[in-house]
């Protein structure tokens, strides 16, 4: 059953019901609430929202682009990608005009104060559109280079956290190699986190974060979602056994368990069984909850799918804790949208029916519309405006051409960091996704 679509919907609702107003630094204004949780077993599908349509490569680019370690629109781009440009953009814009209105000059030099005014009025006056400056973005690498940095952001804490200089201890990625640059030391967090799944999977350290006091004042935008935290448990004989026979039931095999004659589980004839299942538990301060939080829900879910197939461990439960929930002031409608409404008993029987007879024009009476409830329930008709579907489930595939054996034992196995480099958007196949149409809203920056 598709519970995450109830659990978004009834979010909507309460902060609908119970949100105060509250200012906000884009100047749009917002209803509020403070402290909700969001909870999805991974094994009822994957968790993205079917009562609207979401961009799928979005999210699927944006979560490459942190795992990639890049701050860069330029990548983002490159596929399409564009729910960085408003900050990118404005980043650029107010470097420009703060550098105009700065020209300085001593006030006894009237003439070249003069000079310095028309100077500072040409620079405002040839800065770039929006859509300018993102065709530049795209055409000239130097100038991205430039302006399409956002700073020490996401990927850059997850795959490069700076802890500052003249440290002797080195750290080492999978592939040996030490993280110095510049006199300065970097910490591969992810690497670590996989590291430690690897060789210690109870510990309580097991965990990633985004909030860098230091650097914040350099990000074009505080991390929103500021850390996570993955917890793994040992699987049981049962539920070993019931991964097991789902992989392996196509060779003919029949259901019996029998805990005191259990399969070889790490037989390589069969699809070796993982000992572990591993959940993941996110953090974040602050959430567009009509825009923002269903690509969360989806971009977590798709990590902790690739940090567990990383380990060989079964995704097992997504949380998020959510701080200040909000609805921003022009997303009010739409949100009511996707919340839907209860439909009618006509509504559901001409969808049960094809056409739009009502039930009494179709020769039905009024004692009868309990049995006409219970047709439509039995066909699945939905109650309401945006019933949620059924979630999909994702398929990713490695670009790993060297999987041949032989070209193995010469090259080895790929790190990690070599996988996350040779995948792209495609990689990542939505399988049997349905959902409503679209319902657009425009992005706060």
């Amino acid at each position: 059953m598709n519970q995450i679509d109830k659990q978004y919907t009834e979010l909507l609702q309460d902060i609908l019901d119970n949100g105060v107003e509250k200012k906000d630094r884009t100047g749009t204004g917002t209803l509020s609430v403070f402290g909700r949780q969001i909870r999805h077993k991974m094994s009822e599908g994957f968790p993205l929202l079917t009562t609207k349509k979401m961009a799928w490569k979005t999210m699927v680019v944006e979560l490459l682009w942190f795992l990639r370690g890049e701050t860069n629109i330029k990548f983002l781009l490159d596929y399409d990608c564009h729910i960085w440009d408003g900050d990118a953009y404005k980043n650029y814009k107010n470097k420009i005009e703060n550098y105009s209105n700065n020209l300085k000059v001593p006030d006894d030099i009237s003439e070249f104060q003069s000079a310095m005014d028309i100077i500072s009025n040409q620079i405002k006056s040839h800065i770039l559109t929006q859509e300018e400056f993102i065709n530049k973005i795209k055409i000239d690498d130097e100038f991205a280079k430039t302006w399409g940095e956002l700073g020490p952001i996401y990927g850059s804490q997850w795959r490069s956290w700076r802890v500052g200089k003249g440290i002797e201890t080195s750290l080492k990625t999978e592939d040996g190699q030490t993280l110095y640059e510049a006199g300065s030391m970097y910490i591969d967090q992810i690497q670590n986190l996989i590291n430690d799944l690897k060789t210690n999977p109870d510990s309580r350290r097991l965990m990633v974060n985004a909030w860098n006091v230091g650097e914040l004042e350099h990000m074009v935008l505080p991390p929103c979602h500021y850390g996570f935290q993955v917890y793994t448990t040992e699987l049981s004989d049962l539920r070993r056994y019931n991964i097991w026979f789902n992989n392996n039931y196509e060779t003919g095999m029949e259901r019996f368990f029998d805990p005191k004659n259990l399969p070889d589980f790490d037989n390589p004839y069969y699809v070796p069984t993982p000992k572990r299942s591993i959940s993941l538990m996110w953090n974040q301060r602050s959430v567009d909850t009509f825009l923002g939080l269903p690509f969360n829900i989806a971009s977590y879910a798709l990590l902790l799918n690739i940090i567990a197939e990383e380990v060989n461990m079964i995704p097992d439960e997504l949380i998020g804790n959510l701080g200040d929930v909000h609805l921003y002031s022009n997303h009010i409608e739409q949100a009511k949208e996707q919340i839907g409404r209860r439909l009618s008993f006509d509504e559901r029987y001409a969808l049960y029916t094809g056409h739009d007879k009502t039930w009494e024009e179709d020769g039905g009476n009024s004692y009868g519309k309990i049995n006409g409830l219970d047709m439509m329930d039995d066909k699945g008709i939905p109650t309401r405006t945006r019933e949620p579907y059924p979630l999909p489930s994702v398929k990713i595939t490695h670009r790993e051409w060297y999987q041949h054996e032989k070209v193995k034992e010469h090259l080895g196995e790929k790190t990690f960091n070599e996988k996350i480099l040779a995948l792209r958007p495609d990689c990542f196949e939505l399988l049997n996704y349905k959902s409503h149409p679209p319902i657009k809203a425009p992005l706060s920056n």
